[in-house]
């Protein structure tokens, strides 16, 4: 190992205008730009000081630099709370999944403290702060929140409905959700019975001009 390159902790440097995210780009830019293939990368959490979706869109596309970067190809050990990051395992022959393991037991959880291999969907997050002592008004509400954004049940301003109820409970049948799915339509119907694989040329070709008229006579 010639280097040891760290992008853990969080805290920012106010006096140069550096946010926390600032800090953690700049080390994570200098980890990027300067590691050899006999390095060791000790990655913590990339991506946690900005919104969901920029972090995890950095964390996944500086996974994929890493991996892709012949250049680089370091030894790498990258802990995530982004379980979206855990497919990356199965695009990519390089990368492996880990997790620690936990063992739940009705409404306990405990901490095994074993690395085993695999990926993780959930992060316990609302656990830890019930043992940490939050006030049970806010760990029960923070489960029903969970529990609404899983359930995506967001209302036209794309936050947790406010309406109170236990996790489990019925949905309110005059509640709407965002991502109400459509029924599908009859050319989308008639394309999942197609066979692409046995169709012949001529086939697909009577198939294409029959759902194209199918279609315009839908948008009329």
């Amino acid at each position: 190992v010639d280097r040891i390159f760290t992008r853990v902790g969080a805290s920012d440097n106010l006096a140069f205008g550096e946010s926390t995210f600032m800090v953690e780009m700049l080390e994570t830019a200098n980890i990027l730009n300067n590691a050899t293939p006999k390095s060791l990368l000790l990655l913590d959490e990339i991506g946690r000081g900005t919104s969901t979706f920029d972090g995890l869109s950095i964390a996944w596309a500086v996974t994929e630099f890493l991996h892709h970067q012949n250049k680089i190809a370091a030894k790498t050990l990258f802990a995530t709370h982004y379980h979206e990051l855990t497919e990356l395992a199965m695009l990519y022959p390089r990368i492996k999944n880990f997790r620690v393991a936990v063992k739940e037991y009705e409404d306990h959880v405990v901490f095994l403290h074993k690395i085993e291999p695999g990926g993780m969907d959930n992060s316990y997050g609302i656990y830890v702060a019930q043992m940490a002592g939050l006030p049970s008004r806010v760990v029960e509400r923070a489960r029903e929140v969970l529990h609404n954004l899983e359930a995506n049940e967001l209302n036209p301003n794309k936050v947790p409905r406010l309406a109170r109820r236990r996790s489990g409970s019925e949905v309110d049948k005059n509640q709407l959700s965002l991502f109400d799915v459509a029924k599908p339509s009859e050319v989308e119907e008639e394309l999942k019975k197609i066979d692409i694989d046995n169709i012949t040329p001529i086939d697909a070709l009577l198939k294409l001009r029959e759902l194209k008229g199918k279609a315009g006579k839908n948008q009329k």
